[in-house]
């Protein structure tokens, strides 16, 4: 026997295999096992995750690549029911109308945000089970945790308020990337979306980092479909029988031409005469239009209506102008 191991000081230090395997069977063994227990836990919850957003990603590809070759039967062909149906679904499932990339990154989003929860909840689990193996009296650690999270939660309100508002917000599909919204305080695009910040370019160029905990109300003009409101107005004298017929010819069908199909949603409708005004009756003309097209059908509206009524010899009337030396009522001679 050597003398290391024969000295009476010394012996208490000896460790043989034996001893090792025996105190390796206890703590530090649980302690490994909790640690792979919960890698393999996280690694399975996020395959279930990543599987799950990845099949709604796909099953969002295929509606949108079905989409592609629809058949373009004239709505007003169909019976009631059909007609009523088909308009639905080109509201709320066109591709053209319900943006791909933002049902992407809505789901990509949701898909981090329970990735982020279940590692957390994984990792805090798992280390209050290695202080319990390791003897530590875990119950002030977790009095201490819930004094900090309160002292916590009352220091960082507004920061808890913005994730929350976040994450809500992106739930239940609030608004999205690329979508014009109007907050109360700024309107434009919105170009990016977190939990905490929402970035909106205004029509200036200007870029809007708006916290999301702040934003109390807000509207959103790209969601189902828009409206364009088009106003011609038109000379008193006109007989209104001559020109209503004029004006729907000008803008009938355009639902379903090539360049403006899936743009404008139903056929163009002439309101009337919305109003009389100054020897001028302004005739409104209504058309449903998918999110953010009314700008844009508004236009090329306005064009067909002024060119067919140049056609048929009705001219616009001609507005009174006013300003210095000029009287209000038309006349050439300066004011004294």
């Amino acid at each position: 026997m050597s003398a290391s191991t024969s000295s009476p000081v010394l012996q208490p230090l000896a460790v043989t295999w034996e001893s090792a395997w025996t105190w390796a069977q206890g703590a530090p063994l649980t302690i490994v096992a909790i640690i792979l227990g919960a890698i393999a836990t996280r690694w399975l919850v996020h395959r279930a995750i990543n599987g799950f957003v990845n099949g709604l990603l796909l099953r969002s590809e295929r509606v949108e690549a079905a989409a592609v070759n629809v058949t373009r039967v004239d709505t007003a062909e169909l019976p009631i029911i059909r007609r009523q149906a088909r308009k639905a679904a080109k509201i709320f499932s066109d591709p053209s109308i319900v943006s791909s990339a933002r049902q992407e990154q809505r789901v990509r989003t949701l898909g981090a945000v329970l990735r982020s929860v279940t590692t957390v909840t994984v990792a805090f689990v798992a280390a209050l089970m290695v202080g319990d193996e390791l003897g530590f009296n875990m119950a002030p650690l977790l009095a201490s945790a819930s004094v900090g999270g309160v002292a916590l939660g009352f220091g960082a309100q507004s920061l808890v308020k913005d994730y929350l508002s976040g994450m809500f917000m992106i739930i239940e599909d609030q608004y999205g990337v690329g979508d014009v919204v109007d907050t109360g305080e700024v309107i434009g695009t919105v170009e990016d979306i977190s939990l905490r910040l929402t970035t909106i370019r205004d029509f200036n160029g200007v870029i809007w980092y708006i916290r999301n905990g702040e934003i109390l109300r807000i509207a959103n003009r790209s969601q189902g479909w828009s409206t364009a409101l088009v106003d011609i107005p038109v000379p008193v004298t006109e007989s209104m029988e001559k020109v209503m017929p004029i004006i729907s010819r000008a803008i009938r069908g355009m639902d379903k031409e090539e360049d403006w199909f899936g743009k404008i949603i139903e056929q163009p409708e002439v309101g009337g005469v919305e109003s009389i005004l100054g020897g001028v009756a302004t005739v409104r003309i209504i058309v449903k239009c998918a999110p953010n097209e009314n700008v844009p059908v508004g236009r090329e509206v306005r064009s067909r209506v002024m060119a067919q009524l140049g056609a048929s010899g009705i001219s616009l009337p001609t507005m009174p102008t006013f300003g210095p030396g000029v009287l209000p009522g038309g006349g050439g001679s300066t004011a004294k």
